[in-house]
């Protein structure tokens, strides 16, 4: 009984050990001998599947982190009609076999640590875009099914976000801020095009959603030796405009209002040796109907977005990591894979 004993404290103690050791890695500082455990007054390293699971940057420290996402996504519905805000905007009226989107997002990130508990964020996207859409015009006598191709490029939505620690011991709770542009081309913002009688669509795909958002929520993070829980809750809220044009049938758009959403998350991280740590994780996001001149969009439905998520963190050299997150829709309205490539580095 007494070994039994000795032994689940040798490992947690060697747990704690890999933790700290790793944290200071992280930072590009190395552990010193009788060094208090680091997990005792900051979060420990969690390989990132989100946006909101996230260690502190120490203060006075920056972060630049390149990054990489690729998604896929295929849907088949009956019939499209009106405007779709999420995932896409489709405007006129089609039978629709079959839709594949590809998107594509390169990014550059900076955070700085601006005190021990509080950091802040700025993130440039650039967005390439390409749908594929099987579709036959209803308002036509067709035989054949006809495929439309079209693409769209360039500086997507820029986000700024802070994130503040509220706790030194854990559980630890971190709160955070994130406000998102529309400095993209949004969905109003393209030109229409008429590739055949009775068929309106985009000329190109918008870069950005075209609505100004903010998001706080909060982060949770409880140490278990050898694991890390974590979990959060955030609400989307995406602020509404008037918009300047005329909808498919000549009428004022007027004031547009995209539904809000709430987003939560949940998963654990292990921490595999001194350089490598894994997490699995579930992210889900309800959003609710579109609202146009305080009226409910006709045929709108509430989104359901969610993911399962696999997350994986190496550490590269004492300054540079690689994070990569594989993410598989779990919904029909969520992307079918989606594959991220960061790689933070430390200053």
């Amino acid at each position: 009984m007494g070994r039994e004993s000795s032994g689940r404290g040798l490992r947690a103690s060697l747990a704690g050990v890999v933790l700290a050791t790793w944290a200071c890695a992280a930072f590009g500082q190395a552990p010193t001998v009788g060094q208090a455990p680091r997990q005792e007054t900051a979060p420990p390293v969690v390989a990132p599947i989100t946006d909101a699971v996230t260690v502190l940057t120490p203060q006075g420290r920056f972060v630049f982190e390149p990054s990489f996402q690729y998604s896929h996504s295929s849907d088949s519905r009956v019939v499209i009609s009106g405007f779709t805000i999420i995932p896409a905007l489709t405007i006129g009226v089609i039978d629709v076999r079959s839709v594949n989107r590809d998107y594509f997002s390169a990014a550059l990130t900076g955070r700085y640590g601006v005190t021990r508990r509080l950091e802040i964020e700025t993130k440039v996207p650039y967005v390439y875009r390409n749908d594929s859409t099987l579709a036959r015009p209803i308002s036509q006598q067709a035989t054949s099914d006809v495929e439309f191709r079209t693409s769209g490029s360039g500086l997507g939505d820029i986000e700024f976000a802070a994130r503040y620690q509220f706790t030194e011991r854990p559980p630890f709770y971190i709160g955070y801020l994130r406000y998102k542009s529309r400095t993209g081309d949004g969905p109003f913002d393209v030109a229409l095009t008429t590739p055949q009688a009775g068929l309106t669509i985009e000329s190109r795909l918008p870069t950005g959603t075209g609505f100004h958002a903010l998001q706080p929520g909060v982060t949770v993070l409880l140490p278990s030796d050898p694991a890390v829980f974590f979990g959060g809750i955030s609400y989307i809220w995406n602020i509404k405009r008037d918009i300047d044009g005329l909808d498919p049938g000549g009428t004022p758009i007027g004031e547009f209002d995209p539904g809000d959403g709430i987003s939560f998350n949940f998963g654990m991280g292990l921490a595999i040796n001194d350089r490598a740590s894994f997490s699995l994780g579930y992210d889900h996001s309800h959003f609710g109907k579109n609202k146009r001149n305080g009226e409910t969009v006709p045929n709108t439905q509430t989104q359901q977005v969610g993911s399962v998520l696999f997350g994986l963190a190496y550490r590269i050299s004492l300054r540079t990591n690689m994070n990569v997150t594989l993410g598989i829709g779990a919904t029909p309205a969520a992307p079918d894979v989606t594959l991220s490539l960061r790689f933070p580095m430390n200053f």
